[in-house]
């Protein structure tokens, strides 16, 4: 059995008996550095997890401020590195403002990466703007933003060659495009094409440069040092002095705001660290499961003969006139001792012991069978009756 102190046993002269000695530095240390490993992991995947989830930008994608994979923060400091001014806002109106600002100043461009957020009114507010359009993706009210441009199938996004004359592109590069491709308006340019159709188009509309790319990954802090990338992407956006780049507000209108609840300000980490801890839990109970102390020994109080354990489970079973299951143990007990003696294996069938019986016996085969495998005895009667043969069958086999 087991101790349920943990201590070690000590056999005490003279007595037989087994006594807990008192702890020792070493059996504190083995009692308690499971103890101490499993707080240790907690804290590690506490720390790790914190690391892993709360420690990196979430960011929204081609966000000039987020420092995410998804983010463009490596570009626009790519950008105003060679002298472009970039402009952030997340609204039509300060974009507008913003673009009607730089004329004097030779200009600017108009980066659009998602208007989602915005209704027809806006966009064409947007559209109205003086300044060049960089449009990214198949934003709503496209045809708004550049008059003549359609959507046609998307593609896998992956390096490609220009296959086009438009200067950006061709100083640039292979580049990461693809997503949607695009028909090209009259006097346009197409480049970086897929199956047959571009996912970059240039043209001019009405005084300005409209330039809509499939897909702007390109452009993420991800992708930016690749190929031709970071090219590509100061080519288009800083072909004027100033890049004025509208991104999602950061927070809906307090007009459209719905009320938070107790779920929305716990921090999302939260609940990938609750998941960790639950998992340490299980593996700590799985571990310290198995760990059952030393094995120590115990006298028993009493020395139990055999025959009275045997009269004992008799009484059980007469109490409950369990008849099959006594006869069922004396006809087990029989044929595990009577089958050496017979020569038979242990896996022989019925027919083959009582036919070796009958054999040795003498004893007609429909009685030994009868004993052996019949139907369980009705009383108390029939079963003291197969008792009294089947020790007749034994001695017989013994004797013979």
């Amino acid at each position: 059995m087991s101790s349920p102190t943990g201590l070690a046993p000590v056999n005490v002269p003279g007595t037989g008996e087994s006594r807990p000695t008192s702890p020792t530095a070493g059996s504190l240390w083995r009692g308690g550095r499971g103890a101490l490993l499993a707080a240790l992991l907690v804290v590690l995947v506490a720390v790790g997890g914190v690391l892993l989830s709360g420690g990196q930008d979430p960011g929204r994608p081609l966000d000039p401020e987020s420092t995410a994979l998804t983010g463009s923060r490596g570009m626009a400091q790519l950008l105003r590195a060679n002298g472009v001014r970039v402009v952030r806002v997340t609204s039509v109106t300060e974009a507008v403002t913003a673009a009607e600002g730089a004329q004097s100043a030779g200009g600017s461009t108009l980066l659009i990466g998602d208007t989602s957020f915005l209704d027809e009114e806006e966009v064409e507010r947007l559209a109205a703007a003086p300044a060049d359009r960089l449009v990214v993706g198949d934003q709503p009210y496209l045809t708004l933003l550049a008059p003549g441009v359609n959507p046609g199938p998307a593609v896998r996004t992956r390096s490609r060659e220009p296959g086009c004359s438009l200067p950006a592109a061709v100083k640039a590069g292979s580049a990461y495009l693809g997503g949607t491709t695009f028909t090209t308006p009259f006097g346009g340019v197409g480049c970086y094409p897929a199956n047959g159709s571009p996912s970059l188009i240039s043209y001019a509309d009405e005084g300005r440069t409209v330039t809509v790319v499939g897909d702007g990954q390109f452009m993420s802090n991800l992708r930016l040092a690749e190929d031709g990338n970071a090219a590509l992407a100061t080519n288009l956006a800083g072909a004027r002095p100033t890049l004025v780049w509208l991104v999602a507000p950061e927070t809906p209108s307090e007009s459209g705001a719905a009320p938070q609840s107790v779920y929305d300000l716990i921090p999302p980490a939260v609940g990938w660290a609750v998941v960790q801890l639950g998992v340490v839990v299980v593996l700590l109970a799985l571990w310290q499961g198995r760990r059952l102390g030393p094995v120590v020994t115990e006298r028993l109080p009493v020395v139990v003969r055999a025959a009275e354990t045997v009269e004992g489970r008799a009484r059980l079973y007469r109490a409950r006139r369990a008849r099959d299951r006594a006869v069922s143990a004396l006809r087990t007990g029989f044929v595990d001792r009577v089958i050496p003696r017979l020569g038979l294996p242990a896996t022989a069938t019925p027919d083959a012991v009582v036919g070796a019986i009958v054999e040795r016996t003498g004893q007609p085969a429909a009685y030994v069978g009868s004993a052996l495998y019949g139907q369980a005895p009705a009383d108390e009667a029939g079963l003291i009756a197969v008792a009294a043969y089947l020790d007749m069958l034994e001695r017989q086999v013994r004797e013979s």
